[in-house]
């Protein structure tokens, strides 16, 4: 792999976590998978947003800075490269559209002091799937807290990844189509999937769909 650190994004049931596990395995590399259902505000989200969105946001932030700062300044020495299935970006997408303008100044404050220590992805692969199919692999995997998530709140989420990543230009984003693609049921299309992500890619937003 010719990336040191590489970061998947997408929204909720995107496959973010299958695709890094499977990258880290094929090219040995460290893999930081994100500990959120161990948040003890995610169901209750579900439930009332309006009243736990703010907690929420910010203990994923804690959360998450916590495990990119401890995981990403310990050298591994059995592994080539590192990825992650997330980046702390992503505490400040999903915060645009949860919280209100006065707690989502405050949030964007703490991100800012919180970001600067951290090192930017070598590489961030962003998966795109449309929201009819988020919805089926929502079902597929079957955690309680998610079957009740609206479109409305998926189509937001993926809204406001798309208008992050157009203002971020000094990060090199591969922006894959991932509609056409099941790299968990056929091979073919995850060899598809490395042979993408392993090239060389200027800064901003790349965009391709894989040829399955």
């Amino acid at each position: 792999m010719r990336y040191n650190y590489i970061a998947i994004e997408g929204n909720i049931g995107a496959g973010k976590t299958s695709l890094a596990t499977r990258i880290a395995k094929r090219y040995n590399g460290k893999l930081i998978l994100e500990q959120f259902e161990e948040n003890p505000f995610l169901a209750k989200f579900y439930e009332n947003q309006e009243k736990y969105a703010f907690p929420l946001e910010l203990s994923f932030l804690a959360d998450r800075y916590q495990q990119l700062k401890r995981e990403l300044s310990q050298q591994d020495l059995f592994s080539d490269f590192t990825i992650s299935d997330y980046f702390l970006n992503k505490s400040l997408i999903f915060a645009r559209k949860t919280l209100n303008d006065d707690e989502y100044q405050l949030f964007m404050t703490l991100f800012n002091i919180m970001n600067a220590n951290l090192p930017r992805p070598d590489l961030l692969v962003h998966l795109y799937v449309k929201t009819s199919r988020l919805q089926n692999n929502i079902r597929n995997r079957g955690r309680d807290y998610e079957q009740r998530i609206p479109d409305e709140y998926l189509d937001k989420i993926q809204d406001s990844y798309f208008g992050y990543l157009k203002q971020q230009p000094q990060l090199r984003v591969l922006l894959l189509d991932m509609n056409a693609v099941d790299f968990v049921a056929y091979p073919s299309h995850l060899e598809v999937l490395l042979e993408c992500i392993d090239r060389q890619y200027p800064r901003g937003i790349t965009s391709i769909r894989p040829g399955v």
